[in-house]
């Protein structure tokens, strides 16, 4: 089995974010799915960081492919069954740079619209919370 691996820049700064960030966080632990946070001091070194990891790299860009919520079900089954270890990356605030952008595996996009990055991490866990819900056939998710 697989393991899933969000990775975030740093811990988010608003209190209000970072306890829902950790509130999935506790949800998903058990599920195969952890959450790393960045000590790098700028996004240079964030993405050397993310480049050198072994694994597959996910990076979460408004530009990437567009999933609902049974279709990211269906991705985080197929990236646990796989057996990798699957990095899924939020940006920095300024967004990733091409290079990496070239360099994952996939790009994902929450949503057509502008996020924060921090708000986009708490989405992201929030997703993969009902993923997981959705793999274990719980009423948490309703068509």
């Amino acid at each position: 089995m697989g393991r899933v691996i969000v990775h975030l820049d740093s811990m988010p700064k608003d209190r209000d974010i970072a306890a829902i960030v950790s509130g999935y966080q506790k949800r998903v632990r058990s599920r195969g799915i952890s959450v790393q946070f960045s000590e790098a001091t700028d996004s240079n070194k964030y993405e050397s960081e993310l480049s050198n990891l072994s694994g597959r790299l996910v990076l979460l860009d408004q530009g990437g492919t567009k999933m609902s919520s049974e279709e990211m079900a269906n991705w985080l089954k197929t990236a646990i069954l796989e057996g990798q270890t699957t990095n899924l990356a939020v940006g920095p605030h300024a967004g990733f740079s091409k290079e990496l952008k070239r360099s994952a595996r996939q790009t994902i996009s929450l949503s057509q619209l502008t996020f924060t990055h921090e708000m986009a991490a708490a989405l992201l866990m929030e997703q993969l919370y009902r993923a997981t819900e959705i793999n274990r056939g719980s009423s948490y998710h309703r068509d």
